[in-house]
């Protein structure tokens, strides 16, 4: 029987308008009624996670940061693994070297050199406020993650994630989406957020279905007894998947779930 849904959210649940269907709406909160715990697993910032959180009227934990983070719905820290100061330093440096747009996250706040259009792109529908400085001025301490971005050439994206995976091969690199590479702390995963909560809450692998969509969800989906990607999924994820759904506009998490817990 499940007991747990630990979900990715953009591409998962979320669509490209960053909008939820009524048909996800409806099911999670069917979940919740019946007592399953849905936990929304992302990349996102704590900050923004949140919103979705109360939107969809979920209570439990968010995991956040690629599982960096893991805080209650009143904001107590449960989890935290950081970047540390001096590989955030390096990676800092390196971006500004090749000319390479970052997301600075720390405290769970958002910094970016410029306000340009990457920036309001990638704010845009998530609740997200950001501000705008030189990395200078900022003590480089209590580093969430980095994200480099680059909205018009995923191959460049693909090239950095190898780039800093052979420089840095104790840090956890991974391409998050076509245009971004995440770093963060190599125990900043989805995985270990979802082992962390199992555990809390004394639930068994086989009592936890996982689903995403992108190659962070990888370790995500391979955390659960069921581990389902979606139609819209990178190849990558659909090979390491239980179970492959359908797509994010045709309500791919309601079918998952239909199937392997509304059915029981």
């Amino acid at each position: 029987m499940i007991k747990m849904v630990a979900t990715d959210i953009d591409g998962t649940i979320a669509n490209s308008m960053a909008e939820f269907s009524p048909a996800v709406r409806n099911c999670i909160k069917t979940l919740s009624e019946k007592g399953v715990k849905v936990v929304l697993v992302t990349g996102r910032m704590h900050s923004s996670a949140i919103h979705v959180a109360q939107e969809l009227g979920l209570d439990t934990p968010i995991i956040s940061y690629q599982g960096g983070l893991i805080k209650d719905f009143d904001g107590k820290t449960l989890y935290q693994q950081n970047l540390a100061s001096d590989y955030a330093k390096e990676i800092i440096k390196w971006a500004a070297e090749n000319n390479i747009h970052i997301n600075l996250y720390i405290d769970d706040k958002l910094y970016v050199n410029n306000d340009d259009e990457t920036i309001k792109k990638y704010v845009d529908g998530k609740y997200i406020d950001y501000k705008v400085c030189s990395f200078d001025e900022l003590v480089i301490e209590n580093v969430n993650k980095i994200l480099a971005i680059d909205y018009s050439d995923a191959q460049k994206v693909t090239g950095w994630v190898n780039e800093l995976r052979i420089k840095y091969p104790n840090l956890y690199i991974v391409k998050s989406t076509p245009y971004f590479c995440e770093i963060g702390s190599q125990m900043a995963s989805k995985s270990l957020g979802v082992e962390y909560l199992r555990k809390l809450w004394g639930f068994s692998k086989d009592e936890i279905l996982t689903i995403g969509d992108q190659n962070n969800d990888i370790d995500l989906i391979e955390s659960g007894g069921i581990g389902v990607a979606m139609g819209n999924a990178t190849d990558e994820l659909k090979q390491c998947a239980d179970y492959i759904t359908d797509t994010i506009d045709n309500d791919g998490f309601v079918k998952a779930v239909e199937k392997f817990i509304f059915k029981m």
